[in-house]
């Protein structure tokens, strides 16, 4: 029987899933682009367990595993909606995968260690939504990751509403509006007037309107209301990883998500942001994405080599059936 270890990353844009054998050697990978469920009672353990399951069987028999005995999810939304997931998820892991010891973590801190390992520091998640982790290694410190109706300011959504509210703002004539930016819409969505009865109704509608961000990014050049959109999104992104960095010189600061895909006109504004805000900090290119993190957790907690704060709301280990 080869051993092997199951990492999740959840996020607004879908999921993914790695297999990978205990010690090393082969691995196996699954995506799906529908994001899981929330509802009444936060994220829905069971929709989450309907797409893993089957992915990660598959993921398992390219890697060669037999048997599945850690499984790590990072979750978007975890600290504030996964009351359910604690309280579910372990036992149908373990019913469904065999699974023995079960880590829930957010997606801030998959994404943390994946950019930065076990290194103190700061890391910004900068996707369909943004949010910030630090640590000095004794405890963790948070910021943003509201979601795209309260926070996430800086993000793919966030990005991609105010583009299309200038759009809007220039189909009404009122001002702060952007032609260039409706012309976009128009194209991607149809009439403007229809937009919000397609748009509010979607369960999806982080990531409808995450994709619009590459269309203010295409007319930032040209357009300096979809430019100042850009520098306001940097000035967020900043401010978060400020509040989340450990005092002293030398921290590391990385960035990490699809954010960093709009190319120069985000990344150049940020870039400056982060040097005024942080002058004292020393950014570095992650070293890889949430996945990679919940890959490096699964590796850890399988070996009994994990070395990183406790904390229930942001990481949270259980073993099951006395496993």
């Amino acid at each position: 029987m080869t051993d092997g270890f199951l990492a999740v990353d959840s996020g607004g844009s879908g999921l993914r899933v790695a297999v990978e054998a205990a010690g090393g050697g082969r691995s196996g990978r699954r995506a799906s682009r529908e994001p899981v469920r929330t509802g009444a009672r936060g994220i829905d353990p069971g929709h989450l367990m309907a797409q893993v399951v089957p992915m990660a069987r598959a993921a398992a028999a390219e890697a060669g595993v037999d048997r599945i005995g850690t499984v790590v999810v990072g979750a978007a939304g975890l600290a504030t909606l996964g009351d359910a997931l604690r309280a579910e998820l372990p036992a149908a892991l373990a019913r469904e995968l065999g699974a023995r010891t079960v880590a829930l973590a957010t997606d801030a801190v998959t994404a943390y260690v994946g950019a930065l390992g076990l290194r103190p520091g700061a890391v910004v998640a900068a996707g369909t939504g943004l949010v910030a982790t630090g640590t000095d290694l004794i405890r963790w410190r948070r910021a943003d990751g509201w979601g795209h109706l309260l926070g996430d300011c800086g993000g793919g959504a966030w990005i991609g509403r105010a583009g299309l509210e200038a759009a809007l703002r220039a189909h009404d004539g009122r001002d702060g509006g952007s032609a260039a930016l409706l012309a976009r819409a128009e194209e991607r969505f149809g009439p403007v007037a229809g937009l919000p009865g397609a748009l509010y109704p979607r369960p999806d509608r982080p990531a409808v309107l995450a994709s619009f961000a590459p269309e203010v990014a295409s007319c930032a050049e040209r357009d300096p209301l979809a430019a100042g959109i850009l520098r306001a999104a940097a000035r967020h992104l900043a401010d978060s990883a400020a509040a989340v960095c450990p005092d002293g010189a030398g921290s590391l600061v990385a960035v990490t998500g699809g954010l960093l895909r709009l190319g120069d006109p985000f990344v150049v504004p940020l870039r400056a942001e982060l040097a005024r805000k942080l002058p004292r900090a020393r950014r570095v290119p992650a070293r890889g994405d949430p996945l990679d993190g919940a890959v490096r957790i699964g590796a850890g907690l399988a070996t009994g080599a994990l070395a990183l704060p406790g904390d229930p709301s942001m990481l949270w280990v259980t073993t099951v059936n006395g496993g």
